[in-house]
Order: C-alpha cells, then sequence, then structure tokens
C-alpha cells in the first residue's frame, strides 16, 4: 500500500510545471495528502557568473520577485486542490526544493522537466536532475507534452454526452 500525505510540486510557471501542478493536485485528491506548491526565486549570487551584472539593487529585485511569484503561485492554484500550502523562497532553485523537501517531510516531489539536449543541459544544467540525485523522497519526474493521465470527469461527462448525440 502506497500512503502519501504530502506533495510537493516546485514549480516556474512553465508549461512544463503546469502540467506537473495537474499531475501534483490529482495525486494528492487521490491520496487525500497536503499539496505543497513551491516557487524558488533564482538568487543571482548563486549564480555561477554571479550578481555583477545587475544594475539594480539586488534586494529590492529579489522582494519584487518574491511578490510576484506569490501572486502567481495563487492564481495557480487547482481547483480540486483544497488541502494545500503555498511557498516561495529565494535561492538555488534545487537545493532550496530538496531542502524544503526535507524540512517538511515532503512524501513525493511531483517536477516538471524541459527535456532540454545535451547542449542545453551543459549550459543550463538541470534542476530535475539535480533534485532527482539528492531529494530525500521519491521524484515524478513530467514532461510535457505527453499522453495525459489525469482526466477531469466533467470532461468525460461532455465528451460522452457529445458522442450520443453524435450518434443519434
Amino acid at each position: 500500500m502506497i500512503e502519501l500525505k504530502t506533495i510537493l510540486v516546485p514549480t516556474d510557471f512553465s508549461e512544463c510545471s503546469d502540467a506537473a501542478v495537474k499531475y501534483g493536485a490529482a495525486l494528492a485528491k487521490a491520496f487525500g495528502a497536503t499539496l505543497h506548491l513551491l516557487n524558488v526565486v533564482q538568487d543571482p549570487y548563486t549564480l555561477p557568473w554571479g550578481a555583477d551584472g545587475f544594475a539594480a539593487p539586488i534586494g529590492d529585485m529579489l522582494a519584487d520577485w518574491e511578490a510576484q511569484a506569490k501572486s502567481r503561485l495563487a492564481e495557480s492554484m487547482p481547483a480540486m486542490a483544497t488541502n494545500a500550502v503555498v511557498t516561495t523562497r529565494v535561492g538555488s532553485p534545487y537545493a532550496e526544493i530538496v531542502r524544503y523537501a526535507g524540512q517538511n517531510h515532503i512524501d513525493l516531489i511531483v517536477l516538471g522537466t524541459h527535456g532540454r539536449g545535451a547542449i542545453g543541459h551543459l549550459l543550463l544544467g538541470s534542476v530535475a536532475e539535480r533534485v532527482v540525485r539528492t531529494a530525500p523522497c521519491p521524484v515524478l519526474t513530467v514532461r510535457h507534452p505527453q499522453r495525459e493521465f489525469v482526466v477531469d470527469r466533467a470532461e468525460i461527462a461532455v465528451a460522452t454526452q457529445s458522442a450520443a448525440v453524435t450518434m443519434a
């Protein structure tokens, strides 16, 4: 028997992350688990090239980015997620995701992945790969687009009714 009490879905608001949110919310609903949505605002000081190129004060920018992330997280909360926690953090995305999972006793991380090629991976790194290697719990990676297995029952009912009308 699989028991999931807490599911973490980190999001960067991309299509891949949107798919992961959809899957994570469906799993949370199916298992009666708490859904944690997390956005990590990239701290420029954690980048390999540092924050030297920024003209604006970093502190003000980070505060603005974090406020925007909180607003977007609230907007992206799935309607089916009745038991949810929304959090933002500032830092290195993979490190903050792993830290959050450990601190909050997360049972499963559902993470969108862009599926970049070798060159993109070399230049940009892979948050998903680092999370998979270092997470304190299982990680389900979701790549968009892919075969959908999360289906809204209301959509099924409408499709069934449409098919019945067409056949008649």
